[in-house]
């Protein structure tokens, strides 16, 4: 693939889109566009099966979780400074089932929490403990939004909310 610089500024009429090209069949797809109403990146759906997330696939982007037929574990890759994911709920209704963010190691434990929005008494912060804590459950859970930055080689900013029944649990590695 060529390169090319360009020493002033660039001039587009429709605006820009990177694209990823299926190296079997050949098929584009847009991995996110730049016009002028600003900067639009292609969300993600997840599969209904435990995932070991990646920087290159799904750092950057919104990662819509579906409905889920049984618990599943997300992994996070291991931190590089300003890498960030975004994760939504997808589905229609409360899950009857748990949705686990593992960082993969204590070691590369959270900072920070979640705000839980109970459906059925009182709303309170979750906090992780910022020196081992590894891993969010999210237990029957209904929407969230859930936000992770690396802090750098070690460490996750994690904020967000959750809403339903169960309150989401930071703990460490079992």
């Amino acid at each position: 693939m060529a390169n090319t610089t360009f020493s002033g500024p660039v001039r587009s009429e429709d605006g820009f889109d990177v694209v990823a090209k299926n190296s079997t069949t050949g098929a584009f797809t847009t991995e996110f566009s730049l016009d002028g109403s600003g900067l639009q990146v292609t969300p993600i759906t997840l599969g209904d099966e435990n995932t070991t997330l990646t920087a290159t696939a799904n750092a950057g982007r919104t990662n819509v979780v579906p409905a889920i037929t049984g618990n599943r574990t997300l992994t996070l890759p291991s931190p590089t400074a300003g890498i960030w994911f975004k994760f939504i709920y997808g589905g229609a209704a409360e899950e009857a089932e748990n949705l686990i963010i593992d960082t993969g190691a204590d070691a590369n434990f959270f900072i920070g929490g979640v705000i839980h929005l109970d459906s059925n008494a009182d709303n309170v912060s979750v906090y992780a403990d910022g020196n081992s804590n590894s891993i969010l459950t999210l237990t029957d859970f209904g929407l969230f939004e859930i936000n992770i930055l690396a802090k750098d080689s070690t460490n996750w900013i994690i904020w967000g909310h959750q809403e339903g029944a169960d309150v989401p649990a930071f703990t460490d590695q079992s």
